[in-house]
């Protein structure tokens, strides 16, 4: 499966120049955990609620005169909408991440987050086992049909038998 297809199309971004009250506000407004930094149109990083906890909050910091950048995590990690899910997990575990900007054609087209991932392997365990489900009732109804022609085939040999014999007892009359 491609990251596209699972990712969170609707990315909220912010200006690395914008406040983080006005940060605040835009996961407030959009109910959602990180927002990514753009420069210029450029992905220069990714703010976390977390950040802002222990940059902010933790250390009785100034939301209204920081600026984001100054506690973004810098250095994002992206992936390409047409990579494998299996590699965005790959990354999101060797670099300890929940959440994963992608990318196509050099702009943000989505984001794919642990949720996306864990949404996911619910959707793709359920289908499992459905698939199972027929396969064991397809079986059972091909078992039985099989045991059917068997028997219907044995009924004609039975008879065609029955035949042979009468016709042999006919002609000894």
């Amino acid at each position: 499966m491609l990251v596209k297809e699972i990712m969170t199309k609707n990315v909220i971004t912010i200006d690395s120049n914008d406040s983080v009250l006005e940060a605040c506000k835009k996961y407030s407004a959009n109910k959602v955990g990180s927002l990514v930094v753009m420069d210029k149109n450029i992905i220069v990083g990714i703010l976390t609620e977390r950040d802002v906890i222990e940059s902010m909050i933790l250390v009785n910091g100034d939301p209204k005169n920081t600026k984001v950048r100054e506690i973004m995590s810098p250095n994002i990690k992206t992936i390409h909408a047409t990579a494998t899910i299996e590699k965005a997990a790959e990354i999101m575990n060797e670099y300890n991440i929940k959440k994963l900007p992608v990318v196509l054609n050099n702009e943000i087209v989505g984001i794919i987050t642990t949720t996306d991932m864990s949404q996911t392997i619910n959707a793709s365990s359920v289908a499992i086992e459905e698939l199972e489900q027929l396969y064991y009732d397809s079986k059972e109804a091909l078992e039985k049909m099989i045991d059917d022609w068997g028997n219907i085939i044995v009924s004609l040999k039975n008879y065609k038998q029955l035949a042979e014999d009468k016709k042999e007892k006919n002609m000894e009359l």
